[in-house]
């Protein structure tokens, strides 16, 4: 806890006060472009990833970067989505995973969520990762699986967003754009969702604006 209270007292002295302008104007209201979905892993910062600042990203963290399809949880996440959508009017959704992700290797060992009935509940939103997995990567074990596994459920997400009214009426206007993401963290490269070649290729070898289909299928 000390950590936090002497990190709030540089944040006041030493990032506050520079940039107080800045956070007045933020009081009087928000226009983030973007709504970005990760995983409540510690390990995971996207305004330190994306070098963003305050008002930049509207964000939206769960275990495992899941997103319920529509009507399908009791949860927060679809209020965010909709806020986000048609109250604030964000123009891109990005589904960030991440290497090593616990929930995703929960996916596979239900011995891992054995006394966590909650967390156990969460994950069925994402049973359709593992089945895609136990169906067609029956070649791969181990953290090669995994790998493949958080990739495919940023695919599966995104789909489930689909399925939200406000991100289906806006996709078919045009007006908002589906991208997937994965950040490595052991190399801090960030892959993203090529839907040309299917894959996932480094974010850094893409075009300044990387594709991203607005009223197709993933």
């Amino acid at each position: 806890m000390q950590k936090l209270i002497s990190g709030l007292h540089r944040f006041q002295s030493e990032i506050f006060k520079p940039q107080r302008e800045l956070f007045e104007k933020l009081s009087l209201g928000q226009a983030p472009e973007t709504l970005f979905i990760t995983c409540s892993d510690s390990r995971i910062n996207p305004n330190l990833i994306t070098q963003t600042g305050p008002g930049d990203l509207f964000i939206m963290r769960n275990a495992g970067n899941i997103v319920p399809p529509n009507g399908a949880s009791n949860g927060g996440e679809g209020a965010t989505i909709e806020f986000a959508v048609a109250g604030l009017g964000v123009k891109d959704i990005i589904v960030c995973g991440h290497s090593h992700c616990g929930a995703v290797k929960a996916l596979f060992d239900p011995a891992a969520t054995e006394n966590l009935p909650s967390l156990k509940q969460w994950l069925s939103h994402a049973q359709a990762t593992r089945l895609i997995i136990e169906e067609n990567y029956t070649h791969l074990e181990g953290d090669a699986r995994i790998a493949a596994a958080v990739e495919e459920n940023v695919l599966v997400q995104l789909e489930a967003l689909r399925t939200h009214p406000t991100v289906h009426a806006r996709l078919a206007a045009g007006k908002l754009n589906l991208h997937g993401w994965v950040y490595k963290i052991e190399t801090g490269e960030v892959f993203y969702y090529d839907h040309a070649d299917g894959q996932f290729l480094p974010l850094t070898e893409a075009p300044k604006a990387p594709a991203a289909r607005s009223n197709h299928s993933i």
